[in-house]
């Protein structure tokens, strides 16, 4: 009778069918993602132990490219006149004493006027004291009209000193012909970087009473210059004089140069509370140019630090997170939890973790986006 019942209740099992219940999957609570060796190796997750470090700690800071004081010449005209000759053109490269311009002037006429007048008169007066002198010796003249012509010798020699002080203060020479074209010469060597001299321009004289003189050219050097930046009082005491600086800019991404930190303000702007500091750079390429916006990156200590690459951090809401490989599950899946984590300073890629990690503990380094997305 209890096999008959047996038969009937497996029957009806079947009929109505009747089939034992499959477990449901589990799914990782939130902050976990579970995944199989197939699923790590299809998402080309990188898994890669933390580690101590040597970080070479920087300090980046705006900076702002200039021209070394040493070699540049912002050139003004010292007379008044009109431009009649341009000689150099912009972007020419120049030397020491080349002329740039021609300069129709009657100050240098005027100045050149003087210098002979008083020259004849120096002679003139040269001849007569010899003439007073042998009058004297032979008592055929008073010695009080010697001693005026010794008196208008000496003011001769003067006023011909005086004449060539003039032409020396225009920077013109003393020997050849009386003229009126003055020479605008460069004092230095370089390139002519800026040029506001036109054929026709009538110019000021930086001599004159004009209260306002153009500049007509600016030669400059810049086979090395000057970079300037700004420093916040909390970073003057990891800068000093001779720390190596690199110096990258948005002209040319990837190329960077070298130079050093020679000067480090010792006054605050009271505005900004900041403090300059200027830095040397060889521009051989010239890569720089005056008045280019440049980034200063300076080393200013070197730390063991325990860090992971910078990939590794990713920002969940308010939060920044590393993804730390944990022990296998029973159905062979591999257990990544997330981890807050305190960031310190990086370097290169580099980031140190001042507390959330420790050393050894294996962290996601590369796809950690992937399982941030997982557990949305």
């Amino acid at each position: 009778m209890s096999r008959r019942l047996l038969a009937l209740a497996v029957l009806g099992c079947v009929l109505l069918g009747c089939h034992k219940a499959e477990p449901p999957e589990k799914t990782p609570p939130p902050g976990e993602t579970w995944l199989t060796d197939e699923q790590i190796r299809t998402a080309g997750l990188a898994i890669e132990p933390a580690a101590p470090r040597t970080l070479a700690l920087h300090l980046v800071t705006a900076g702002r490219v200039a021209f070394d004081d040493a070699r540049v010449a912002h050139i003004f005209s010292p007379v008044s006149g009109r431009v009649t000759k341009i000689s150099a053109g912009l972007g020419q490269r120049v030397r020491a004493g080349d002329a740039l311009a021609v300069i129709d002037s009657p100050d240098l006429g005027g100045a050149w006027s003087d210098l002979v007048k008083a020259r004849a008169d120096r002679v003139a007066a040269e001849h007569e004291l010899e003439r007073q002198r042998n009058l004297f010796e032979h008592h055929a003249a008073a010695e009080r009209d010697f001693e005026a012509a010794q008196d208008n010798a000496q003011r001769a020699v003067a006023e011909v000193e005086r004449a060539q002080l003039r032409l020396k203060m225009l920077h013109a020479p003393e020997t050849g012909p009386a003229t009126q074209a003055f020479l605008l010469r460069s004092p230095i060597s370089g390139e002519i970087v800026n040029r506001n001299a036109t054929p026709g321009l009538e110019v000021q004289g930086m001599l004159s009473s004009a209260n306002v003189v153009q500049e007509l050219f600016t030669v400059g050097d810049i086979d090395r210059v000057w970079i300037w930046g700004d420093l916040y009082e909390r970073d003057l005491g990891k800068v000093h004089r001779g720390q190596p600086v690199a110096i990258t800019s948005v002209a040319s991404p990837g190329l960077v140069v070298t130079g050093a930190i020679d000067f480090v303000g010792e006054a605050l702007d009271p505005q900004t509370r900041t403090a300059r500091t200027r830095c040397v750079v060889p521009n051989s390429n010239h890569f720089l140019k005056p008045e280019m916006y440049v980034t200063l990156s300076v080393e200013f200590d070197r730390r063991d630090l325990l860090a992971v690459p910078r990939a590794a951090v990713i920002r969940a809401e308010d939060r920044q997170v590393v993804f730390v490989e944990e022990e296998k599950m029973a159905d062979d899946r591999t257990r990544f939890r997330q981890r807050a984590v305190e960031l310190g300073d990086a370097d290169d890629g580099w980031v140190s973790i001042l507390s959330g990690l420790r050393a050894g503990e294996r962290v996601v380094v590369s796809g950690s986006i992937l399982l941030s997305a997982g557990n949305q």
